[in-house]
């Protein structure tokens, strides 16, 4: 005589406890990164396509290549996921140390390209720790402020919180990579605003700041970068627009000539005859516009709309200030980064070589955010339980 047992006892403790918490999974937080990642895939193979000529299926080919990080980020989200954020604070000197450690790396035996330094190159891949730092950052500052109740409004919290992104911030100038030291500065006025920084001490250090920027530039800008500075004013200053204004003359030529529904994919002029340079990384967006026009600039904000706005509710519904200030900083670097890569493609910032976030080619970028979209989903996941203790 056969005894029927209900389907749930043959589910295990271990079992159970594996998939504890997924049914409070956002999709939604990760269907708007997913399709900005197939929108920089065809871009990817559109402005790759007059330049790379070998198999599809190779690692090579950089939207296989793209496809691979993609799929490497994914489970990296699912992993970040999977376990409880608050281990990532506890073990905050670890990541922060090993970003310092990277970074000195960088500078004694990085690769050079473009004039900076940024690239560990391993073989067929290239890792950028900065990509990383960035996260190991907001751990670092989550987990101070945990410590002090999420308040920021004495001065010495403040002071120390500068000093945990200066370092970090520091090392990333030297490379030298502006528009990555930016994020970094991004990201700390963000999260001490959210834990509740006196607006009088802001102003004070931002007045200290004001002050000593025309030593900063004086004598730590690079020639390069005063160059792409200046250029923004008069793109043509080099008389023939071929030199430091050269990407900015055909980026505005590219998104201008795209109007309201673009030219078609693989049809846009300064793309395909290879006039726009780095067209998949940091001139992505301005492939976007010539080829996909106003509608297709239109589609991608509205992408990062939805995933911003569903990382604010990620931070609305934390139970717990580390859990907050984690979900700030992310919204902010991913904010920062799309505003500063967009900047640039309409001429409004000097050229940096900040991604746009899931669009770009890049393994380090695309990995990264994926594993912040894990710790935004690890707090999503947690937040019941730890407001019911």
């Amino acid at each position: 005589m056969s005894t029927a047992f209900p389907r749930t006892a043959l589910r295990t403790p271990a079992a159970a406890g594996a998939f504890r918490g997924w049914e409070r999974f956002d999709i939604l937080l990760v269907l708007p990164a997913l399709g900005l990642v197939a929108i920089g895939l065809v871009l990817i193979y559109s402005g790759s396509a007059s330049t790379y000529d070998g198999p599809v299926a190779s690692i090579n080919n950089p939207v296989m290549r793209q496809v691979a990080f993609a799929t490497i980020g994914i489970a990296a989200m699912l992993v970040a996921a999977r376990f409880d954020y608050h281990h990532l604070t506890h073990y905050w000197w670890l990541l922060y140390i090993i970003s310092i450690v990277s970074l000195v790396a960088i500078l004694l035996i990085g690769q050079t390209q473009f004039g900076s330094t940024r690239w560990f190159n391993l073989g067929p891949i290239q890792v950028q720790p900065s990509e990383f730092a960035k996260l190991a950052v907001i751990v670092a500052m989550a987990r101070y402020f945990q410590d002090r109740g999420g308040d920021a409004k004495d001065l010495r919290s403040l002071l120390i919180s500068l000093a945990i992104v200066a370092p970090i911030a520091g090392l990333v100038f030297i490379e030298p990579d502006l528009g990555t030291t930016i994020v970094f500065g991004a990201i700390w006025i963000g999260m001490v605003s959210v834990a509740g920084v006196n607006r009088n001490h802001l102003i004070v250090l931002g007045a200290m700041f004001v002050a000593i920027l025309p030593f900063i530039w004086a004598f730590a800008v690079a020639d390069y970068q005063v160059e792409r500075i200046s250029v923004l004013i008069d793109p043509y200053e080099d008389r023939q627009g071929l030199g430091a204004g050269y990407n900015n003359i055909q980026s505005q030529l590219a998104i201008g000539s795209g109007g309201l529904t673009g030219k078609g994919l693989r049809n846009g002029d300064q793309t395909q005859l290879e006039y726009l340079k780095v067209p998949t990384k940091d001139f992505v967006f301005s492939v976007l516009a010539e080829e996909f026009g106003f509608v297709g600039a239109m589609a991608l904000f509205t992408l990062f709309v939805l995933l911003l706005l569903r990382a604010i509710r990620v931070a609305a519904l934390a139970g717990d200030p580390a859990g907050q200030l984690i979900a700030v900083g992310i919204v902010v670097l991913i904010l920062m980064q799309a505003f500063v890569n967009l900047a640039v493609n309409l001429s409004l910032f000097p050229v940096t070589g900040i991604p746009l976030p899931f669009v770009s080619q890049g393994g380090s970028s695309l990995v990264s955010l994926f594993g912040s979209l894990g710790i935004l989903q690890s707090i999503v996941m947690r937040h019941r339980a730890y407001r019911q203790n």
